[in-house]
């Protein structure tokens, strides 16, 4: 019998006395180098799986420099859908001198007829195995199932519900009695909110009659969610919308209410309080401490096997607060509704988790006469760069003139970039065009975004200009087979992160998208009919393994574990097997998708 490590999937599918039927079934074989283990359009045989060496998954469809589309180290298992498609697509061969265990093509297929989650996996999604990889990463008491598939009806408390005609006097009586620090406010027209702090106001600062209706004290603008969804969406909602509770709403009629207090209760870890603190500074320093958490919250949050994508919610909403928080402490209210602070770039569009450069400007109303804003900017600067955020490289910040500029400015800027077509312009196109409103007023952006749509959506020759950009670098398939020694590996933010990001982009400003995040434009780009929605949700998933990859990259720096090396670079040798596998699988997709915005947008002619 053949000792083998059976304990990553699909292995792990079995129980053990499939594991025992392997052990039993598998032999032993041996591969010279630059042998032909399999060939394109043989019958598939074994399954393989490498106990040492290294084999090449060749495409001979391809021209020499583009055939190497994988590679496979000790660990990956390869020949199984050679089985399924009764033939092998591609060719494999030994890269140097290899063995491999032979798993049977009988025993292979009696394993699949016996074990469905065993033949499954062959048969899975990128997401679906992300999924799987995110679950076996959980540590802790805290699982997947536990923590991020917590629904909103389990954590809402019932409505404490009265009339539009209900006076002052009565709901304080109510809210005594009942405990509780809201109550809704029903009346034709929907259902308003009045809280404990709004009637206090009314009594003492308004000086509100205690008989008067709560009609006219109630907030009618609610935020509302829904039962079935996710309570780690709700945790988003209230950081990004500055409120601590939500009303959910069944078949238009409030059911229940979420508070702030709830939801952190029910996620123990401390290291939510985070929102919580950044929510209640009032002063600059107690901003500071509580921005100073943020890096506590990541790894708990990655720790814990939260889905990347809630993570990144709640982390860009938590810094959109820090930075309007900011913005308060600094700016005089006056100039609030007649201005606009942005952020562009990952942060623009709510996908950097960890304190990044500052990509940020300035919108103002035009005729608005701020005779110190330059001073103010430059304060406000300084400010983020003590909240953790470092200064652009690129001086794409807010105490740059350059970003700084009226309604009408800016629209200037925008059609002359259009006009102009070269790289800087396109670039800062792009950057304008995931801008995200942070603090002041949002309004004026819209206006600008709409100029941004109107000057470049239907420009067919700007847009392939504009998409060109995607294909700047290499997909690194080709370089697998090198990626031996340590200190090499690939760099997964040009390979991958940047085409899928930016050529999303490109069909975002072509349909004008609003949306700023690659996942919601992947999503609307799939409800447009754009892309199919299996396209949308594998470039969706090979986004969010890319981010986590660098992520892990990232929080080890911050460690000082990889003192010296890029963040953005990811050593092959040191991913697991199933890392690795959704690694290929992953740029594969990106090289597909490559092909197809080539196509779109006639890159192979400029």
């Amino acid at each position: 019998m053949v000792e083998v490590d059976l304990s990553q999937p699909p292995f792990s599918f079995l129980d053990e006395e499939g594991r025992e039927r392997v052990r039993s079934g598998i032999d032993l074989a041996y591969f010279d180098r630059d042998e032909i283990i399999l060939e394109t359009g043989q019958p598939g045989e074994f399954v393989f799986l490498i106990h040492k060496g290294e084999v090449a998954e060749l495409d001979t469809t391809q021209p020499g420099s583009r055939e190497r589309i994988g590679h496979y180290t000790a660990g990956d298992l390869f020949g199984a859908i050679s089985i399924l498609n009764r033939k092998s697509r591609y060719r494999f061969r030994a890269e140097q001198e290899s063995l491999c265990y032979l798993l049977p093509k009988a025993l292979f297929l009696q394993l699949c007829d016996d074990y469905p989650p065993f033949a499954e996996f062959f048969q899975q999604t990128l997401a679906h195995k992300a999924r799987l990889l995110t679950e076996q990463r959980a540590e802790g008491g805290v699982t997947m199932a536990g923590f991020m598939l917590a629904r909103v009806s389990e954590c809402m408390r019932p409505p404490l519900c009265m009339g539009s005609a209900t006076t002052i006097a009565e709901a304080v009586a109510r809210l005594h009695e009942s405990h509780a620090d809201s109550l809704l406010v029903e009346n034709g027209d929907g259902a308003g909110m009045v809280t404990k702090t709004d009637l206090l106001d009314a009594l003492v600062l308004q000086g509100r009659d205690k008989e008067s209706p709560l009609q006219e004290i109630a907030h009618f603008e609610l935020v509302t969610v829904r039962p079935e969804q996710y309570l780690f969406e709700v945790l988003v909602m209230m950081t990004r919308f500055k409120v601590e509770r939500v009303v959910v709403m069944e078949q238009e009629r409030p059911i229940g209410v979420v508070e702030l207090t709830d939801v952190l209760s029910f996620f123990s870890s401390r290291s939510y309080v985070v929102s919580l603190q950044v929510e209640q500074a009032d002063t600059l320093d107690a901003l500071f401490r509580a921005s100073r958490r943020t890096p506590e919250l990541v790894k708990a949050l990655m720790a814990q096997g939260v889905k990347l994508r809630f993570a990144m919610g709640l982390l860009a909403a938590l810094n959109g607060r820090i930075m309007s928080k900011a913005w308060g402490f600094l700016i005089d209210e006056r100039y609030h509704r007649d201005s606009c602070l942005m952020v562009m770039g990952s942060e623009g569009r709510g996908e950097q988790i960890l304190k990044t450069d500052q990509d940020n400007g300035l919108i103002l109303a035009d005729g608005l006469d701020w005779p110190d804003v330059g001073e103010q900017m430059q304060r406000l600067t300084e400010t983020l760069i003590e909240l953790g955020y470092p200064p652009c490289p690129g001086n794409i910040m807010v105490n740059n003139p350059e970003w700084v500029g009226s309604v009408s400015q800016w629209q200037e800027r925008i059609a002359r970039w259009a006009a102009k077509r070269d790289g800087d312009s396109l670039m800062k196109l792009a950057i304008m065009l995931d801008s995200h409103a942070v603090a002041g007023n949002p309004a004026l952006l819209d206006r600008v975004r709409l100029s941004l749509f109107e000057q470049c959506s239907r420009d067919e020759i700007l847009l392939s200009y504009f998409a060109r950009t995607a294909l700047r670098f290499s997909t690194p398939l080709t370089l697998f087979g090198s990626l031996k020694k340590p200190q090499h590996g690939i760099d997964i933010k040009k390979g991958g992160i940047f085409p899928i990001v930016h050529g999303v982009r490109t069909m975002a400003l072509e349909r004008r998208i609003n949306q700023t995040s690659t996942l919601e434009r992947l999503e609307a780009l799939a409800a447009d009919g754009r892309l199919e929605e299996k396209v949308a949700e594998n470039l969706a998933e090979a986004l969010s393994l890319f981010t986590e990859l660098r992520l892990k990259q990232q929080l080890k720096r911050l460690e000082g574990d990889v003192e010296g090396k890029s963040p953005d670079r990811v050593v092959v040798q040191e991913l697991s097997s199933l890392e690795r596998d959704l690694m290929r699988e992953a740029l594969h997709i990106v090289k597909d998708f490559k092909q197809s915005l080539s196509q779109r947008y006639h890159l192979e002619y400029t």
